[in-house]
């Protein structure tokens, strides 16, 4: 990792104690990640690690991240300046899930603390100043609406998704508010498991705090909040550096979805990014206004697509925090599948519209950085969602599916791509906690694209489900198939079936005990002519 080397005079902070800090900073934000996950008790979070965390300045600025969940954090700001705007104490813990006001989509539920390290345990304090902020994010495996998983395809109206939380105190003054936690866990399933997985969430948050006030007992606490300062700076000076060596121009890409759940028609996604020195501009004029279906996706969502693929073209080790961010605008015409106005449904628009964002965005600055960019990956995360009819559990999963070739290797097999990286829930894991038998798990032999560097190979994940239940799809790349570039074929199309028989790509039905799901996930599109493919490091 390059050491932080420059600073602002201004922060009195020499660099080797700015390079201490930084890291010492990332690690408050992975310790709360791990604490999250070790506390936590649905498969979900603590066998797929859905979930993401980070700590933020006074000022609503993000400081440090886990590297967890891409859609999570490039959104996370918006649901601090939610909480900031509702006058915040010392001992405060805000809740809050509503896409239209600092959320993504229901299932994701967002808890944020203000730090005041000075607080003590009962709540009382020495020093009520809040330095900054705790965040963590944590998909839910449920949060009420119209069927298990919360993830339904039909849904028209985001009433439908499931319970819709604004920013809320879950704790006020370090008292925990028990009316509200009774009134968030009467409206979801699997009460206990909610129960557990937000106290979960609280014990990251509070993890923060305590590492906060560790770390000024060590460096004093001028030091570390001019520290905050002089990360942000060093990042931004950083990508400044990355954008300017990019080529100015405007570059424009368009791509679609396959459907909103509601209607097959095809969706139109367009963009025109603009490099103009040491700045993007990212503008979605164009792209389709908001859908009857649930594949809108607020203008956060669409945010946190850009700055990852900015990450990506750029050098990766810049430390990810608000300074990276700074030089890049977003913006999308209100009232977009990008921007939509409530009470649109957008529990798709966060885990497949930002794939398709984060596809066009690659496509487009493509043009100004070639080497930089892979052919398609599968562009979807092939969201399974299976939950007993009596509520008695839900299960959810993201299914990994074939990386884009680089220019220089293969793309890699059945790993998530793009918008998230989560890990699958293990055979064991999942038939231990849930009436679910797994019958195949496998690669998918041939889905990846040819190319002098072939596309990365799909899955094919089939399970039985042993009780009545409902499974929700929502799918994508089934009908248009991830691209290969430089004259590598396109990867192969996904595919779901259930006994056996083809279901559409969103879907939501009621199954008897004894059905078998079956998902096919899209290959990646390949790099190069197939007919340079030789013995120069490229799999046979």
């Amino acid at each position: 990792m390059t050491p932080a080397t420059t600073t602002d005079a201004d922060d009195g902070i020499d660099p080797v104690t700015l390079e201490v800090l930084r890291n010492q900073l990332e690690s408050v934000a992975e310790e709360m990640g791990q604490t999250l996950i070790r506390g936590a008790y649905s498969p979900n979070i603590k066998e797929r690690r859905d979930c993401s965390t980070a700590l933020f300045d006074a000022e609503g600025r993000m400081i440090a991240q886990a590297e967890h969940i891409p859609v999570h954090l490039g959104a996370m700001p918006a649901a601090v300046d939610a909480v900031r705007e509702r006058d915040p104490k010392p001992g405060d813990v805000f809740v809050l899930n509503d896409p239209f006001t600092g959320g993504t989509h229901l299932p994701d539920v967002t808890m944020v603390s203000p730090i005041a390290p000075g607080r003590s345990e009962d709540g009382s304090s020495d020093d009520e100043e809040i330095v900054g902020y705790a965040v963590s994010r944590a998909h839910h495996a449920d949060v009420g609406g119209m069927t298990p998983g919360s993830m339904p395809a039909g849904a028209e109206e985001i009433y439908q998704e499931g319970l819709r939380l604004p920013p809320t105190r879950l704790v006020e003054g370090g008292e925990p508010r028990d009316d509200v936690r009774s009134l968030v866990l009467a409206n979801v399933r699997n009460a206990r498991e909610r129960r557990a997985d937000l106290r979960a969430q609280r014990a990251a948050n509070e993890r923060a705090e305590e590492r906060l006030a560790t770390l000024f007992a060590e460096h004093g606490r001028e030091t570390v909040l001019s520290g905050f300062d002089a990360v942000i700076d060093y990042s931004r000076e950083r990508i400044t550096e990355e954008i300017a060596a990019l080529p100015d121009g405007t570059y424009e890409a368009t791509d679609v979805l396959e459907g909103d759940g509601v209607t097959d028609e095809d969706i139109e996604v367009s963009v025109t990014v603009t490099v103009d020195g040491e700045t993007i501009d990212v503008d979605f004029a164009g792209t389709a206004p908001q859908v009857a279906g649930n594949l809108n996706a607020p203008i956060a969502v669409a945010t946190s697509a850009v700055y990852f693929v900015v990450r990506c073209i750029t050098d990766p080790e810049i430390p990810p925090n608000h300074g990276c961010y700074d030089p890049v605008s977003v913006s999308a015409p209100e009232g977009s599948l990008l921007n939509p106005n409530p009470p649109a449904a957008v529990v798709g628009g966060n885990v497949e519209t930002s794939q398709r964002v984060t596809d066009v965005v690659f496509t487009a600055l493509a043009q100004a950085a070639p080497d930089r960019v892979p052919a398609q990956g599968q562009g979807t995360m092939n969201n399974l969602t299976i939950g007993g009819r009596d509520s008695s559990f839900t299960y959810y999963e993201t299914i990994g599916g074939g990386f884009g070739a680089r220019a220089d290797r293969d793309g890699m097999d059945g790993v998530q791509v793009g918008m998230t990286n989560t890990l699958n829930t293990p055979i064991e894991s999942l038939e231990t906690e849930y009436p679910l038998r797994v019958e195949r798990y496998a690669l998918r032999d041939g889905s990846g694209g040819p190319g002098r560097f072939r596309g990365g190979l799909g899955l094919e994940r089939s399970v039985t489900v042993e009780t009545d239940a409902t499974v929700s799809l929502l799918t994508e790349r089934r009908r248009h198939a991830p691209t290969g570039v430089a004259g590598g074929g396109d990867g192969a199309t996904g595919e779901n079936l259930i006994d056996g028989e083809p279901v559409p790509a969103k879907t939501t039905v009621d199954v008897p005990a004894g059905t078998t799901v079956t998902v096919r996930t899209p290959g990646g599109g390949g790099h190069g002519e197939p007919a340079e493919r030789g013995d120069d490091g490229a799999d046979d």
